[in-house]
């Protein structure tokens, strides 16, 4: 029998920098995905997904018809044939999870992680580096569909820890900090991923490519926080607040990390950075509604270093920073403000 497990994730500092090949700092947290496989006789993979109560049925092999935009399975399938795989084996397998959906957890990533896992776990004396499955992950889920995302889910979900990601390079490297304590709160707004996303991306890179226009040389990994205010006249008005954030989240993520690297952080600057990240979030890429502004305000009243949507937005979850003694007083304030749910969570290792 395959057994595995796999975890969601936040993203800390960074939202919305990924696609445009900037560093974001992500962990992954202690909320599970759950995938459970028996080999049987038929020629077939029969999925149970628990939560969605469905069931479905994929033939082996799969051949090379047309995929269907957001199959993630046969994506994935299709990936790995392409890399020297053979699926020779059916199996029945129960999918169940923890991890919320619609909510910026990355639900969907760690399924799609999961299937990759399992696929590998499939293949007899294969060995393949968890790196390697983040990045078919993301190729599964993001390229084979044209979808507008990054990689940040992906690879975050399938290292795990705390990682810095460099977008440019597809690499990642861990990060030492631990936090105080962490607060996940659901909102119960779901979150609207492809138009936010969509926008965001749009937006910051016809700002960055207008700025480009008149200074051809210029490079968003070599800014410095000034350029935020001398090039604004460069861009067209509709752009000017995402050319701003594209800037100035760059310069908080720098920071965050140069904080980060560090055993025991400074808790209160990290904090002071994840609420300039979400002032950026919120009134410059625009992707947070206003129950979740009420409900995040209540949890920085209540003690919390710092709080942020987490994920896309227009919905979803948050999370808040929290010092290790007021962590069920956040709990409690995001409750009371109109959250769905809100608990303490830990990042997630290897």
């Amino acid at each position: 029998m395959i057994s595995l497990r796999v975890p969601g994730r936040i993203c800390f500092y960074g939202d919305h920098q990924d696609y445009l090949d900037m560093p974001v700092i992500a962990g992954a947290i202690n909320r599970y995905l759950f995938l459970e496989a028996k080999p049987h006789q038929d020629m077939s993979f029969l999925l149970e997904l628990e939560d969605l109560q469905e069931k479905r049925r994929i033939g082996l092999p799969v051949g090379d018809s047309e995929i269907e935009k957001g199959d993630f399975y046969l994506s994935a399938i299709r990936i790995l044939e392409e890399n020297g795989f053979e699926f020779k084996e059916g199996y029945s397998i129960r999918i169940c999870s923890e991890i919320p959906m619609n909510a910026g957890l990355s639900s969907s990533s760690a399924l799609v992680v999961a299937w990759i896992r399992f696929l590998v776990a499939t293949q007899k004396n294969r060995v393949v580096s968890d790196a390697q499955i983040g990045h078919w992950a993301y190729q599964a889920e993001v390229p084979f569909f044209g979808f507008p995302g990054g990689l940040m889910d992906q690879y975050t979900i399938a290292q795990q820890g705390l990682l810095c990601i460099d977008t440019k390079a597809q690499s990642t490297r861990a990060l030492p900090a631990r936090f105080e304590a962490l607060v996940v709160a659901e909102s119960g707004l779901p979150k609207q991923t492809n138009t936010i996303l969509k926008n965001a991306r749009n937006y910051q890179e016809r700002a960055i490519a207008q700025v480009r226009e008149v200074h051809p040389e210029f490079d968003l990994s070599q800014s410095v926080l000034e350029d935020a205010e001398s090039y604004l006249h460069l861009v067209d008005e509709e752009y000017k607040k995402h050319w701003i954030a594209a800037v100035k989240n760059y310069h908080i993520t720098l920071a965050a990390q140069e904080q980060l690297e560090k055993e025991f952080p400074n808790h209160h600057q990290l904090g002071d950075l994840m609420n300039a990240h979400q002032d950026l979030l919120e009134n410059n890429i625009q992707n947070t509604p206003e129950p979740i502004r009420i409900m995040m305000a209540a949890a920085r009243k209540a003690g919390a270093y710092g709080s942020k949507i987490v994920g896309s937005g227009g919905g979803g979850s948050m999370v808040a920073m929290v010092p290790l003694k007021q962590k069920e007083e956040v709990v409690k304030a995001f409750l009371k403000a109109g959250a769905q749910a809100a608990y303490v969570v830990e990042l997630s290792y290897p």
